[in-house]
């Protein structure tokens, strides 16, 4: 008989250990979980006759995000792409602009920037938080940018660097008061990619506040669902007011005509989506709570096993643990695909982080600096289940 190898012995470890957690049952990465007034909500939407983009839901919805993040607005539209496509405009995004984001993230982040006619920019991400390395950054953009007037350029491309999209991975917020310090020094505009944070907090504020706009999104793996949606945060009154604009393709209030002042975009979210996701709002912070819970049970079980870590939130912030995360050190980075394998086959959804969008065809000739911790997260991380009963379900 062949002795069984490292590689299975170390995979089937983090299987065991997931399961002490989660049970024997198959179980996926994130599931929705629909425990409050959704069908009262939903049922009401119908009655009244209003689910497309016009309807009391939507306002409600955008009332109670702006209040639970503290924004002082809320601008609820289809998805989290558009929400950041948006806000990117708003910012003061043109074509022919460069954009800074990290290559560590999902692909909606460049793509948002890329519909604004801009070309995004790659930069590097630290481990302590996932996100931008703000000091790799500063760094960098003094080696390579020069400042013009009021902005920053790129030597070696001549374009301006408009923009910074700080995405909190994984619902772990940024170090974003030393973004914001570089943001300022180069005079580049923050937008926080905060689609994967709502219910996160750095400093006592709620992400997706500290940028000028943000973007939320509520996809139906997200920590909060509407089905598919998303939200652009704001504090400026003007920029509010843009975005509903816009994203009502532009029309002028009119009694019959259709009268268009701009290029607008069908955005709006659809009322029936914002019933769903104010009565998932509603439960937000007791799935917050079961969430934590999650993250506490999986560090236990992990406790003491060589090889890996359970990624826990930074110092001065709390995190949603929206997914709950291991990164294995790097001597064993060769064994995530036998873990993502094995736990797979054995009915536990597991998942790698991105690959870097830096390496995709799209975007393989973009601008970036050296992204050495980037490339190297990709090839530790691993998602493990993360809906918020899977403690209860036990």
């Amino acid at each position: 008989m062949n002795p069984i190898s490292h590689e299975i012995i170390f995979a089937q470890e983090i299987r065991d250990r997931i399961k002490k957690v989660v049970g024997d049952s198959p179980v996926s990465l994130h599931e929705p979980t629909f425990e409050g007034n959704e069908w009262r909500y939903l049922r009401e939407c119908l009655d009244s006759g209003y689910v497309s983009s016009i309807g009391e839901f939507v306002n409600r919805f955008e009332e109670a995000l702006a209040e639970f993040t503290g924004a002082k607005y809320a601008v609820a539209v289809v998805n989290g792409t558009e929400a950041l496509h948006i806000a990117l405009k708003l910012s003061g995004v043109r074509p022919g602009d460069e954009v800074l984001v990290p290559a560590l993230t999902f692909v909606a982040t460049a793509n948002a920037v890329t519909y604004c006619g801009a070309i995004p920019h790659f930069v590097d991400s630290e481990e302590l938080h996932l996100g931008i390395d703000a000091e790799k950054l500063r760094s960098y953009l003094a080696s390579i940018a020069s400042r013009q007037s009021d902005q920053t350029v790129n030597k070696e491309t001549g374009r301006a660097i408009k923009a910074m999209v700080p995405m909190h991975t994984f619902g772990h917020p940024s170090n974003m008061d030393a973004l914001l310090e570089v943001a300022e020094e180069f005079s580049i505009t923050l937008v926080e990619d905060a689609a994967e944070s709502i219910g996160s907090i750095y400093k006592s504020r709620h992400t997706g506040t500290f940028g000028l706009t943000a973007a939320l999104s509520f996809n139906g793996n997200k920590t909060i669902t509407s089905g598919g949606g998303g939200a652009i945060l704001t504090s400026d009154e003007t920029l509010a007011q843009r975005a509903r604009h816009l994203t009502q393709t532009a029309r002028l209030k009119h009694s019959w005509e259709f009268i268009h002042d701009d290029i607008g975009y069908n955005y709006r979210m659809p009322n029936l989506n914002a019933a769903l996701g104010l009565a998932q709002l509603e439960q937000l912070p007791g799935k917050l709570k079961m969430k934590r819970k999650l993250f506490l049970a999986y560090k236990e079980v992990f406790a003491g096993m060589r090889g890996l870590k359970v990624f826990e939130e930074p110092e001065d912030t709390v995190s949603n643990y929206w997914l709950q995360t291991i990164i294995l050190e790097e001597e064993n980075e060769d064994l995530k695909n036998d873990v993502l394998k094995l736990t797979n086959e054995s009915g536990i959804t597991t998942r790698p982080a991105w690959m870097l969008i830096s390496n995709l065809s799209p975007y393989e000739r973009n601008p970036r600096m050296k992204l050495a911790c980037s490339s190297s997260l990709s090839k530790r991380i691993i998602n493990i289940p993360s809906s918020p009963n899977l403690v209860e379900k036990k």
